[in-house]
């Protein structure tokens, strides 16, 4: 039986910076810089999930400036559209593996089909450290 404090909804951040897919991409990455973030999802207008936005999407910009000098465009032409979710019911030992098996610094939490947060390698961490001291 999976302890109630080992689960990924008690681990996972909440309160969320999202984007719009519309967003100019160049607001998004002065947000995540001014709020010291690496990613965040992108949500449609009825909330629904339909991307991420990380710092190497981001990068892409710079290659696109250098090759067309285009800078910026709306946030759906950068993010990542095939998303890895987790449940928010997740073992955090199961997530661990998971992040293992991935390149992913971060993941999504869904309950009932909805984005209610997001969770990182670092909350992981701080997790596994609050378990490994109970």
């Amino acid at each position: 039986m999976t302890p109630k404090s080992a689960l990924v909804k008690d681990y996972m951040t909440g309160r969320l910076v999202t984007f719009s897919p519309e967003t100019d991409v160049l607001d998004a990455i002065r947000v995540l810089v001014d709020q010291g973030i690496a990613g965040a999802p992108v949500v449609d207008d009825h909330g629904d999930l339909v991307g991420m936005l990380s710092e190497i999407d981001c990068m892409k910009i710079a290659l696109q400036a250098g090759y067309h000098g285009q800078w910026g465009g709306p946030v759906s032409d950068y993010m990542t559209v095939n998303i890895e979710t987790v449940d928010a019911h997740m073992n955090i030992i199961d997530l661990a593996q998971q992040f293992l098996d991935t390149s992913f610094r971060r993941f999504p939490v869904m309950k009932d089909h909805r984005l209610v947060g997001q969770i990182s390698r670092r909350d992981v961490l701080r997790a596994l450290s609050k378990l490994s001291s109970a």
